[in-house]
């Protein structure tokens, strides 16, 4: 049973990219008629990175929350039981985007400045941007009844 799923789309990440990869690809960037092999692996790096973080899907499902960007080969999988306690967060512009060492431990973000804070039972905190901080609190804390 899933209690909570929210996708939040990394606008910027997407129509950064898009047109980087296009112009790398292109040679209007980068490479000259003899060097092809630079822009082509440029524009895979670029590619990959797009398919990777593109978007943050995040879950609530019986006994789990669940965080995976892009088609879900980089994920955070936290049992609800570990959760001790967490709230909404506001993060500063330059921890920006990705997977980052914060000063509230790891962040996983794809857009935006909205978070929620998480603290396991262990004391490690991490930390999901999302769009939608204060509905992702309200099911955590559902989720681990205290809320």
């Amino acid at each position: 049973m899933t209690r909570y799923e929210h996708t939040q789309i990394g606008h910027v990440i997407t129509w950064s990219l898009v047109p980087a990869i296009l112009l790398v690809a292109s040679g209007a960037i980068g490479g000259s008629s003899s060097h092809r092999e630079v822009p082509r692996v440029v524009s895979i790096i670029l590619l990959v990175t797009l398919v990777l973080f593109y978007k943050l899907r995040i879950t609530i499902e019986a006994q789990t929350l669940r965080a995976s960007f892009g088609v879900g080969i980089i994920r955070k999988r936290v049992p609800l039981a570990e959760i001790a306690a967490c709230e909404p967060m506001r993060i500063r512009w330059w921890y920006g985007w990705g997977i980052h060492l914060t000063p509230y431990g790891w962040l996983y973000n794809v857009s935006g400045f909205d978070a929620v804070a998480i603290t396991l039972r262990g004391g490690r905190k991490f930390a999901l941007g999302t769009d939608d901080p204060h509905g992702l609190v309200h099911a955590i804390r559902s989720a681990i009844g205290s809320g």
